[in-house]
């Protein structure tokens, strides 16, 4: 089975009230069905990052978002993890706003996590920035996981589902 890390704002999406912004409504509504149907076929997990993430702001919300992941494994950390994100900051890939997003990158790369399944595409999954972490992952021979959205990860092959 493969795995599938957890990043913070799909999390956030699953426990938003429903947007009027047709985008950010539409982002809702495949990371409930893909939560609803697809997350049975994969291993979840997340990092300590994402607890931190998900525990920031108002109180009720972030227990709400807390109860999301209650039981979903949570990776370890390791050095190892500093020195691949510490990496794609040193190239400015990344702002420095951003540097949690290539603590998620690493943590993924480094525990070798086949999918980092997000909503954040500024600063993860961005085609403009994708082949300057890959080429990082590359020069630092980490394996490179498929960094995708909700929506990508959705079987839509009558074929294959139940």
């Amino acid at each position: 089975m493969d795995t599938v890390y957890i990043e913070t704002s799909v999390i956030s999406y699953l426990r938003q009230q429903p947007a009027k912004e047709v985008v950010t409504a539409a982002h809702q509504l495949l990371t409930h069905q893909w939560w609803d149907t697809e997350r049975k076929n994969y291993a979840l997990v997340v990092s300590q990052y994402v607890i931190d993430e998900a525990s920031a702001g108002d109180p009720t919300l972030a227990a709400d978002r807390l109860s999301v992941l209650a039981g979903i494994p949570r990776l370890p950390g390791h050095p190892e993890i500093d020195r691949i994100a510490d990496e794609i900051m040193a190239r400015a890939i990344l702002p420095p706003k951003a540097a949690v997003d290539a603590l998620h990158i690493a943590s993924v790369a480094h525990h070798r996590i086949q999918y980092l399944l997000t909503w954040n595409c500024k600063h993860i999954a961005n085609a403009r920035i994708l082949p300057r972490v890959h080429q990082v992952l590359i020069d630092l021979g980490v394996p490179i996981p498929i960094i995708c959205t909700p929506e990508e990860l959705i079987s839509d092959d009558p074929e294959t589902e139940d």
